[in-house]
């Protein structure tokens, strides 16, 4: 569970990970993960299927237990995106009901709901579309729509466009940027895609069973990182971050 506590080390940071470790069914998933996420930052965590990236975000949620600390800086707002939603989408839901629904509980009227929308470019035909029936792409907007409810200093994203074809990934990636810049939201993004974090990410967390690499992309995915991570001898082009 996140601590109340604001000894946060840099001035920049929102959030804090000390020797942060998860075991499930007496498994160890994560062990003495320790790492900052600054204010403003694209933070992208990447690592090999199991490698506990999911696992990780979770814990900072406090979704599952964890031992170590996770210090979140005073007063800040999150929202969450997740991979999937368990929910049956056979319901007939529209996504105007769903973002009335998280509206309703945390006390948003309808205006901060029309903003969520346009941020994401939800229409009101897409509005008034049942859940079922959206595409990938735009029911992954539905639920980026869904995390701005609340107005959030930072979101995270697990695997954003794991339904999405290759075009629409790069529609939902141009997005979150977007609403990174515009909003100065901090957003944390577990993706597969390396491209992504050559293009957009500030900072990246790798995780494997090898150990774990943090820092700006340009000096943590060495080759031998990514032949680790990614099973062969990547090819990585540094764009755009020292």
């Amino acid at each position: 569970m996140a601590s109340a506590m604001s000894d946060i080390s840099s001035a920049r940071a929102i959030l804090r990970a000390e020797n942060l470790s998860v075991t499930l069914d007496r498994r160890r998933i994560l062990q003495d993960a320790t790492f900052e996420i600054l204010e403003g930052e694209c933070l992208a965590v990447i690592g090999p299927n199991g490698c506990g990236k999911t696992i990780l975000l979770k814990s900072l949620l406090g979704i599952v237990p964890h031992d170590g600390k996770v210090v979140w800086r005073d007063g800040v707002t999150i929202g969450y995106v997740p991979q999937k939603i368990e929910a049956d989408r056979s319901v007939p839901l529209d996504v105007r009901n769903l973002l009335a629904s998280k509206a309703a509980v945390i006390g948003c009227g309808k205006d901060a709901i029309a903003t969520a929308a346009a941020r994401v470019g939800l229409s009101a035909d897409l509005l008034s579309t049942q859940i079922g029936r959206l595409s990938g792409g735009q029911f992954q907007r539905a639920l980026i729509a869904l995390a701005l409810l609340g107005s959030p200093d930072i979101v995270f994203f697990d695997e954003p466009t794991a339904s999405i074809d290759e075009p629409g990934e790069e529609q939902i990636y141009d997005l979150i940027e977007r609403l990174r810049r515009d909003l100065g939201l901090t957003a944390v993004i577990v993706s597969h895609d390396i491209s992504f974090v050559s293009r957009y990410a500030t900072r990246v967390l790798c995780l494997s069973r090898a150990g774990r690499c943090f820092g700006p992309p340009r000096g943590a995915l060495t080759a031998d990182v990514l032949a680790e991570l990614f099973g062969t001898q990547s090819v990585y082009q540094h764009v755009g971050h020292p």
